[in-house]
């Protein structure tokens, strides 16, 4: 049977979780990471964690989902189109279900995340006048979180988008029978105010947890039920050819509008910029509790990056070793040098045909 075109993506087959699922991972990773860091602590001075709150891993989740707002922010001065803001709020909070702000600072995470999305959604922009209008930020702030990010993110670059999904439902809403014909001019707002709840989904967990196309039929719902439940039923009672087989089954109407709902709950509960101050708290305890390994300047950090070169200079004289023992060393690792043709000549001095 052919499956539809997003249960081929891998977003549908690495990022989707369910909300207890999500719960987990995040509860998970803080507790391994307050434990790592606790040793690490202790490590170097003992007794030390004792004096020190940890955050935890819902006030992880805070600090993320306000930088998540602040991408929204930094798009609009840099009037970057929906795609690239989009893009990065989903490569910040996929980041984050596989690191802890206790290692990586979200600010820091963003800026890279945001820069990346630039790229990725072929919408390019100079490195050095992307950090010059940012306040305190050099390039290599941006550079040197690159490769971890991309790492984070398995190199799946590729998303799909709620607010594509909204743009074709609404288009397909104009082609309905009883549909006025001018109703994009008429009942434009029902569209803008829908792309409003599709900005604060972004907010929130949803797209972890249902498709594109439900999220999209959500925020319609939100702002115009009546349209969206006859867009919907309109789908139910289209006819599938017998010959079809390839088609899957639809879902019922019943387990549709139970998610649709569930969407809209989650949008208008969770859908929000968390409380400042809130969030300040949060970063300030996060300055106690942060990773010292990560610190620079600290006795693990140092103690860290001396360990890290001298597994690099290991590691280099091993394959120097290597290399001297079969040779290698003054061979050219691009191949022997190409030896040039023999042309021919233009005119053959040993025809015999005479």
């Amino acid at each position: 049977m052919k499956r539809p075109l997003y249960e081929s993506s891998t977003q549908y087959k690495n990022w989707r979780y369910s909300p207890e699922r999500l719960s987990q991972i995040r509860s998970t990773m803080n507790e391994a990471a307050v434990g790592v860091i606790r040793k690490t602590f202790e490590a170097y001075e003992p007794g030390s964690s004792s004096n020190v709150s940890f955050v935890n891993a819902h006030e992880e989740h805070l600090l993320v989902t306000f930088y998540v707002h602040k991408i929204s922010q930094l798009c609009g001065h840099f009037r970057f189109p929906e795609e690239v803001e989009a893009t990065a709020t989903s490569y910040l909070k996929r980041f984050y279900l596989k690191n802890t702000v206790m290692d990586w600072h979200p600010k820091s995470v963003m800026l890279t995340a945001l820069f990346l999305a630039t790229k990725t959604t072929n919408n390019p922009i100079s490195l050095d006048v992307y950090a010059s209008h940012i306040p305190n930020t050099v390039a290599s702030d941006v550079l040197n979180l690159e490769f971890l990010v991309a790492q984070s993110l398995a190199f799946e670059f590729a998303v799909w988008h709620t607010h594509r999904a909204l743009w074709g439902i609404w288009l397909d809403i104009q082609n309905l029978p009883d549909s006025p014909p001018d109703i994009s001019k008429t009942q434009g707002s029902i569209y803008d105010s829908a792309l409003i709840h599709v900005r604060a989904a972004r907010l929130t967990d949803a797209e972890f947890i249902y498709t594109p196309s439900q999220i999209a039929l959500a925020c319609i719902s939100l702002t115009a039920p009546d349209l969206a439940k006859k867009w919907l039923e309109s789908k139910e009672n289209m006819p599938v050819p017998e010959n079809r087989t390839d088609i899957p089954p639809r879902p019922s109407a019943t387990t549709l509008f139970a998610s649709i709902e569930a969407i809209k709950s989650i949008i208008t509960n969770a859908g929000k910029v968390p409380d400042v101050e809130a969030v300040r708290e949060v970063d300030r305890r996060l300055r106690t509790c942060k990773n010292p390994e990560k610190v620079v300047g600290t006795k693990a950090y140092l103690a860290r990056k001396a360990e890290a070169e001298k597994k690099a200079e290991e590691k280099k004289n091993k394959k120097a070793e290597i290399q001297k023992a079969t040779g290698a060393a003054d061979t050219d690792p691009f191949g022997d040098p190409l030896s040039e043709p023999v042309k021919p000549g233009l005119v053959d001095y040993d025809d015999d045909d005479d």
